[in-house]
C-alpha cells in the first residue's frame, strides 16, 4: 500500500499546473476573439469613412468630406483624399487597441459628378 500512496503524492501539484494552463489558454483565446471583433468593427469603420469621403469630395465638397470621414473613422485614423482627372480616392488606415500589430486600410474611389449648375 506504501507504494500507491507515494504514487498520488508525486502527481498532488498536476492537476493544479493542468488547471493554470488551462485556464491560460482559455483567456488567451477570449483575448484573440476580442481583438479580431474590435478589428472588424474598426475595418468597417475606415470602408464607411473612405466611403463617405469620396462620395462627398466628387461631388465638391472637399472640406465637408474630411470632416465627415474624421467623424465615422475610428480615433487616431489616418485619412488622405486624391484627385485625378474624373475621380477622387479617399484611402482610411487605422491600427487597432487589441492587436496594435494590425494595421487596417481602406480604400473608395468615386467619379466626378457633374456640377448641377448650368
Amino acid at each position: 500500500m506504501r507504494r500507491g500512496a507515494t504514487c498520488f503524492a508525486r502527481d498532488a501539484g498536476a492537476v493544479t499546473v493542468e488547471a493554470a494552463i488551462a485556464l491560460t489558454a482559455v483567456v488567451l483565446a477570449v483575448v484573440l476573439c476580442l481583438g479580431a471583433l474590435l478589428a472588424a468593427s474598426t475595418q468597417v469603420r475606415c470602408v464607411d469613412a473612405a466611403r463617405e469621403a469620396a462620395r462627398l469630395a466628387a461631388r465638391g465638397d472637399r472640406a465637408t468630406a474630411l470632416d465627415a470621414a474624421r467623424r465615422v473613422a475610428p480615433p487616431a485614423a489616418e485619412i488622405s483624399l486624391r484627385a485625378d482627372a474624373d475621380h477622387w480616392t479617399a484611402v482610411v488606415t487605422a491600427r487597432t487597441h487589441l492587436l496594435p500589430g494590425l494595421r487596417l486600410r481602406a480604400e473608395a474611389i468615386a467619379a466626378n459628378e457633374p456640377d448641377p449648375t448650368p
